[in-house]
């Protein structure tokens, strides 16, 4: 099994049935300013550069960010910080994404995710997410260059660690914190995130300073601190 079959049968995925309910609810009560979108309305696949390095897990998708536009982080406002700080870490090949359709690339980087489908107040129940776990412990198996895993927030942080002690990795209790590294097996790292979402961003938990930093962490365990990489501005 590829990435793509993997992630043609996620999207087809009917296993939790009041996200089920949340998403298409959602996609009919639109709000004004998103009136005219056909929303997806389906359990969100991951994306990426299938010979990835960095892995980046985040929590779920947003109910009018990913659930509208059929793309992790793509059309809200935590995307627009996590895509802007991929690409001045090349990363990415544009510094923005609003639709699925935009032509937005990840280079050496795949975005995934603890839960695939838009939860009711952004909190997945815990069966939703072990009902999600097998797509995600698929992806560890079929993504074998990575070397660095960023979990963007607790849950993300707590559900990787999980699922990497699933796939055999021999991991101690793990504090979480914002810019926290973690060797793991294999030569990987784990690096440790605040989510970029508004209530973080908004109230200075999580400057752009801070996650800017996350990703040149990243960038420098890949190119083993090697100083030729340029940031752009």
């Amino acid at each position: 099994m590829d990435l793509q079959k993997l992630q043609n049968i996620v999207i087809r995925c009917r296993k939790c049935p009041r996200l089920v309910v949340h998403r298409q609810e959602v996609a009919t009560h639109k709000p004004k300013r998103f009136r005219d979108w056909d929303y997806w309305a389906r359990p969100l696949p991951s994306f990426g550069d299938p010979n990835a390095r960095l892995l980046i897990v985040g929590l779920a998708p947003a109910a009018h960010g990913g659930n509208r536009t059929g793309r992790m982080f793509t059309g809200d406002r935590s995307g627009e910080w996590l895509f802007e700080a991929l690409y001045r870490f090349g990363f990415a090949n544009r510094r923005s994404s609003e639709r699925r359709d935009d032509r937005f690339a990840l280079k050496d980087a795949y975005i995934t995710a603890a839960i695939r489908c838009a939860p009711p107040e952004n909190k997945p129940l815990p069966e939703e997410i072990e009902n999600c776990r097998p797509y995600f412990l698929k992806e560890l198996d079929l993504l074998k260059n990575v070397m660095v895993i960023v979990p963007l927030g607790q849950i993300a942080f707590t559900q990787t660690l999980k699922s990497l002690k699933i796939r055999g990795a021999e991991i101690s209790s793990l504090a979480f914190g914002h810019g926290k590294v973690y060797p793991l097996s294999n030569g990987r790292v784990l690096v440790s995130s605040y989510h970029p979402s508004q209530r973080n961003t908004q109230t200075g938990k999580l400057s752009r300073a801070m996650f800017h930093q996350i990703f040149r962490m990243a960038r420098m365990r890949l190119e083993g601190c090697s100083s030729e990489f340029r940031v752009r501005s």
